[in-house]
């Protein structure tokens, strides 16, 4: 008989990278460089292709964990080189799994921060493992379980070389799944005596647009307790126009704007194109913004905006 592994403790629910995340790190100009990336555990682009051979048994995982590790390598190098986007200051982090049997035992976001010189917090999602998944939208299906005795998990994450504390997980209402639970977490960043509230979203695919909507209000209600200026980014699961045009009207209804137009391809999967990250801003302005569509560590793209307060 299977036996699913308790709840998260309080203790748990947050890991931090240093033991001091509020201790100074300089950045005196009023702007900086943010990005989010569902990294997809650093397992590479090919989600439907790879799942389809998976499915058929002809998947080879063996050289997993090299593969992984070569990947995180290579977005290390992206996101500080400035070859494909800016070098960054703040990366937002989805499916950054936990040493998992799937990201080929490696902490991903760990070992990502420690590659750009940044400190880190991962929230786990707490998967009930031990429990058998509920059947999902063949279309949704393509991704690879985390084992049901597999000792890792897979969470979202913040890395940052500003200075950062404040640090909050917030646990998203979610329904159509219960396999997967979905999160956020939100972190107050220093630009010099400037405070700016930052939320890395990843909304549930599997809900409705109304589904969604439900976790983006835990979020939006989390953003209205301040009135520092923020930054709402991260893979909000938009895949489909209506499902974009909801979440655009649900977030500028709330005094938030993005500079992305409607229809930007942010995921690709057998030649299909869709626009399912966003960034999100209140009181902040957009300096220049992009989809760095040169790095091929996931199915998604890293969005970026060189953002000033």
């Amino acid at each position: 008989m299977l036996t699913a592994i308790p709840p998260l403790t309080e203790t748990e629910k947050l890991e931090f990278g240093e033991s001091n995340l509020s201790s100074p790190r300089t950045h005196s100009s009023n702007s900086l460089v943010v990005a989010s990336y569902n990294i997809r555990y650093a397992r590479g682009p090919h989600l439907v292709s790879g799942g389809l051979l998976r499915k058929t048994g002809l998947f080879n995982s063996q050289d997993r964990p090299q593969l992984v590790a070569t990947n995180i390598q290579t977005a290390a190098e992206a996101f500080s080189l400035g070859s494909v986007l800016p070098p960054i200051h703040l990366l937002a982090l989805q499916e950054a799994d936990k040493r998992t049997h799937r990201a080929g035992g490696h902490h991903v976001a760990q070992e990502l921060a420690d590659a750009l010189n940044m400190v880190w917090v991962h929230a786990p999602a707490g998967i009930p493992r031990g429990i058998e998944p509920v059947q999902r939208q063949w279309w949704l299906d393509f991704e690879e379980p985390i084992g049901l005795h597999d000792t890792g998990d897979t969470g979202i994450a913040l890395l940052s070389q500003v200075r950062m504390d404040e640090v909050v997980r917030i646990d998203l209402p979610w329904h159509e799944c219960p396999w997967r639970p979905r999160l956020a977490m939100s972190a107050t960043l220093y630009l010099g005596e400037r405070r700016l509230r930052l939320f890395n979203v990843h909304v549930d695919p599997h809900a409705a647009a109304g589904g969604q909507l439900e976790q983006l209000e835990v979020i939006a209600n989390q953003a209205g307790s301040t009135t520092d200026p923020t930054i709402l980014l991260g893979d909000f699961n938009t895949l489909s126009e209506k499902k974009c045009a909801a979440t655009r009207k649900f977030l500028e209804d709330r005094g938030y704007t993005s500079p992305l137009p409607t229809g930007t391809a942010t995921w690709r999967g057998a030649g299909i194109r869709l626009h399912a990250d966003w960034i999100f801003t209140r009181d902040v302005e957009i300096k220049r913004w992009g989809v760095a569509k040169q790095l091929k560590v996931s199915d998604h793209w890293p969005i970026w905006a060189e953002v000033s307060v």
